[in-house]
């Protein structure tokens, strides 16, 4: 008697990145020749053999994934183009639509609120800091990472482009990294914020053994940079003319988690990426709300023996 063998795969959900699967028999299979004819027992965690379905877990024995991160069920390739709630059609009242102008006056409060310029966010992680400190204002930079910080202002300024404004994370390495690159763009607005501090975004997926801080800072530091991502990273105002280049200083777990967010990838793969001190990530952002990553963790610009990822 022939068996088949089926699979079928499905994700947990929203917590996103790993699945869980239940093996039920699709079939009778022959019981191994042996003493009294019983099959053998599987050890368990042993791969289900022929005749085996693997099953999705029940809805319940999936973790709930936090409040902020919204992905219709089963949206493999889905692109949510209304992502940072300034889509045209769902800034405006349609139930005010003027009935004698009609689609007119419609696509004229359509026209108005729509965005006309392009955003450049040059996402830029804090140079090499001293480890030893025990509070944020003694982990200060160190030699290398105030090179490192020449080196990022200096490529940063090479690229010709007008920057509107710095905003940096409040804490003292990434504040020292602002006003070294500062110093190669002259004029150009430094914000303070505590938003882009640094801290745990969302539990990773897959989990490290390394590094496992309390739920209770997922919970406090994962509202707070998902808070600095909707601040800050969106498409253009309507009102907004030209094209703007802003640079971001801040920290390895906030880019990362922004980058996610920005490229609608499941935001628990952020530790997934790694990125070096002084390095730039640049992203764009269309008056359509498509996002582009231009470049992530780019620090090609500085010497080998400078490169460091502490």
């Amino acid at each position: 008697m022939s068996f088949r063998r089926a699979l079928a795969l499905a994700a947990c959900g929203l917590a996103g990145g790993s699945a869980l699967f239940s093996a039920v028999g699709v079939g009778k299979q022959p019981a191994p020749r042996g003493a009294g004819g019983d099959a053998e027992t599987r050890s368990a965690g042993a791969a289900p053999g022929p005749g085996l379905l693997l099953l999705p877990p029940a809805a319940g024995s999936c973790p709930a994934a936090p409040g902020w991160v919204e992905r219709p069920a089963g949206a493999g390739g889905y692109w949510d183009s209304n992502w940072d709630r300034r889509e045209p059609l769902a800034l405006i009242n349609l139930k005010k639509k003027n009935e004698e102008t009609g689609e007119e006056e419609l696509a004229s409060r359509l026209d108005h609120c729509k965005a006309k310029a392009t955003r450049h966010i040059f996402l830029i992680r804090h140079s090499q800091y001293n480890l030893d400190g025990r509070i944020d204002k003694d982990r200060t930079l160190t030699q290398l990472g105030r090179e490192q910080a020449e080196l990022t202002g200096r490529r940063l300024a090479s690229l010709g482009l007008k920057f509107d404004t710095i905003i940096h994370s409040s804490m003292t390495r990434a504040t020292e990294t602002t006003d070294i690159i500062s110093k190669h763009l002259p004029g150009v607005k430094k914000i303070s914020t505590d938003l882009l501090r640094e801290g745990a975004p969302i539990e990773p997926v897959p989990p490290i053994s390394h590094w496992k801080p309390e739920a209770v800072q997922y919970y406090e530091d994962g509202a707070r940079i998902e808070a600095a991502f909707r601040n800050y990273i969106h498409r253009a105002e309507a009102k907004q003319e030209e094209d703007s280049y802003e640079i971001f200083v801040c920290h390895a777990n906030v880019i990362r988690y922004i980058v996610c967010r920005a490229l609608q990838f499941p935001p628990e793969g952020w530790l997934r990426m790694s990125l070096n001190n002084g390095s730039i990530t640049h992203l764009v952002i269309r008056p359509s709300g498509r996002v582009a990553l231009r470049t992530l963790g780019d620090t090609g610009f500085m010497p080998p023996d400078k490169i460091t990822r502490t």
